[in-house]
């Protein structure tokens, strides 16, 4: 007992601070037992089995405390582990602090590690987040691209986190940045469709939403918020949408433009009216007009297009009836401008042809139309060829009608009575006389352009009927016969007054009887202006009428004796004597 007391108490001695609680329960203990009578033997066996039981308990806490051991070595070889996992991961090794030779217990190793480990995960975590999103918005531009909706709703792609380096991270950035920009190109395409083919409504007057629609429903006004389809598809739909529409504005423009031509000719054809024609001014001013520049609201559209053949098969109908009309408007248009530039035409015939194809039914009057338009055009070219000409004839016909005006001035004895008007006659003589002086230059610059124009064209060239050259060449004849007349007359006028004054001398001077005044009856003295200067003109009867009359004036004066003066005289002496 003592042996077995020794060893129990032993036992507590060694544990620090308990040895007084252990060694006051075996004394108590022991007391018990006193009191109770137990003897050395059940003494001895109770001691035992309480070492036992102690021994027991160490043992049990000696492997609780070795498996705690063990696993902190497990703790730290997985966390040490993880840490390079992640390290490799996440590429992160330059960044991450030196823990591998850190000395100390377990549990300190331990605490050293931890933070970094946290830190590492932390990464892990946000560095997962950032290829998860960018994976995801990789997924969608491409399932956006691909037309693949069902992939844009689907569930999170995979993260391959074995490799989540930066560098990989940056790929993939710089592959989302080039589907971006190709998206955000793709978009403008759509957009810029878009917004032609509503231009091409607009002005085709066409249902937008609905061509649109066409194409992808998301590109609509019911898209309900939904994004613009950007696929290879949409665009395809959206290229070839706009490639028709392109082609159907063409086709309507150049219809209208046909359309527009045929109603400027109809227009012209039946001379209608410029309000009538106001009526159609949207579709006549796109004649000239580019593809690109028509942009006008509703321009092209159907109803536009449908009117304007309306009216020009209305036109149609009428234009069969006017068309005789305007062959003999376009008839008399060609005569006016023969007769004002005195080319000779034959009306009566002209218009008897006219009448014969019309009747025949064998001649398109679109084509008759046509025809006498190319004649009238002819007949302008040709009248402008004569017109300088014809202005020198009516300079020459001016000129000689003054001449012939001041020879009947001249030849009126009382031109210089104080009469009303005779000053103007005077001013008119002296204007008259000038323009007389420049007939020679004048005829013969007319008969030179005459001539060259003759040879250019290879045609005589007529005036009323009558050769302008023949013309001419008559009124220098009857020109040169006039001056040789007044040649002569003045000759005889010296021979008389020279006789009457041989008379004077040899019978001395009488009284001048004096003649009485009497008008002339080719002049009227009161206004200045001779009444048969129009006979004297060089184109009035050809010429051939005023030659007549000076030579008839001068077998008048032929007729006169030289000596009438002396006659009289003698008469008047023998009734004296």
């Amino acid at each position: 007992m003592s042996t077995t007391a020794a060893a129990a108490a032993a036992k507590p001695s060694s544990l620090s601070g308990t040895t007084t609680t252990c060694g006051s329960l075996l004394q108590e203990l022991q007391e018990i037992w006193d009191e109770i009578g137990e003897s050395d033997c059940e003494r001895d066996n109770m001691l035992l089995q309480l070492e036992q039981e102690c021994l027991d308990i160490y043992r049990r806490k000696v492997e609780k405390t070795r498996k705690l051991k063990a696993d902190l070595h497990q703790s730290l070889t997985e966390a040490e582990a993880e840490i390079n996992n992640l390290i490799s991961s996440l590429g992160e090794r330059a960044s991450v602090p030196q823990y591998e030779n850190v000395k100390g217990t377990l549990k300190e190793r331990i605490s050293s590690i931890k933070p970094v480990l946290e830190d590492l995960r932390l990464k892990k975590e946000k560095r997962i987040k950032d290829f998860l999103e960018t994976q995801l918005q990789i997924g969608r531009i491409c399932a956006e691209v691909a037309g693949n909706s069902q992939f844009i709703n689907s569930s999170e792609p995979q993260v391959n986190e074995r490799d989540l380096t930066l560098k990989k991270l940056g790929e993939l950035k710089s592959q989302l940045q080039e589907l971006q920009y190709e998206k955000t190109l793709r978009l403008q395409r759509v957009d810029n469709h878009i917004s032609t083919i509503h231009a091409l409504s607009v002005v085709m007057s066409l249902d937008f939403n609905k061509k649109i629609t066409e194409a992808h429903p998301s590109l609509g006004y019911l898209a309900n918020g939904q994004s613009k389809s950007i696929s290879n598809e949409t665009l395809a739909r959206l290229t070839g949408l706009v490639h028709s529409l392109k082609q159907e504005k063409q086709k309507r423009l150049r219809k209208l433009q046909d359309l527009g031509s045929t109603l400027m000719e109809l227009w012209s054809l039946m001379d209608t009216s410029v309000e009538e024609q106001k009526r159609f001014d949207h579709v006549t001013c796109l004649i000239s007009s580019s593809v690109d520049e028509v942009l006008k609201q509703g321009c092209l559209a159907l109803d536009v297009i449908e009117q304007t053949e309306v009216e020009v098969e209305r036109l149609n109908v009428l234009k069969g009836s006017k068309m005789k009309e305007l062959v003999f408007k376009r008839q008399n248009e060609l005569e006016e401008i023969y007769r004002g530039v005195h080319m000779d035409v034959d009306s009566d015939t002209a218009r008897q042809i006219l009448i014969g194809l019309m009747e025949s039914g064998n001649v398109n009057l679109s084509d008759l139309l046509s025809s006498m338009d190319d004649q009238i055009l002819k007949a302008k070219q040709q009248a402008l060829s004569r017109k300088d000409i014809l202005d020198k004839v009516e300079k020459w016909k001016h000129a000689s009608e003054e001449e012939n005006w001041l020879d009947e001035y001249e030849r009126d004895e009382n031109r210089y009575n104080a009469g009303r008007g005779a000053h103007k006659n005077l001013k008119r003589a002296e204007k008259a006389r000038i323009l007389v002086s420049k007939i020679p230059s004048l005829v013969e610059n007319l008969t030179a352009k005459v001539k060259a124009w003759e040879i250019e064209k290879g045609i005589p060239f007529l005036y009323d009927k009558a050769s302008l050259l023949h013309m001419l060449d008559e009124f220098n004849v009857l020109r040169q016969e006039k001056e040789e007349e007044k040649r002569r007359s003045r000759e005889q006028k010296r021979l008389q007054e020279q006789f009457a004054a041989e008379q004077e001398v040899l019978y001395g001077s009488r009284p001048t009887i004096k003649k009485p005044l009497v008008q002339s009856a080719t002049s009227n003295t009161l206004t200045g202006t001779p009444t048969s200067r129009r006979l004297g003109t060089p184109v009035a009867r050809h010429g051939i009428s005023a030659g007549k009359e000076r030579r008839e004036s001068g077998k008048v004066s032929a007729l006169i004796p030289v000596n009438y003066v002396a006659l009289a005289k003698d008469d008047s002496v023998s009734r004296g004597h």
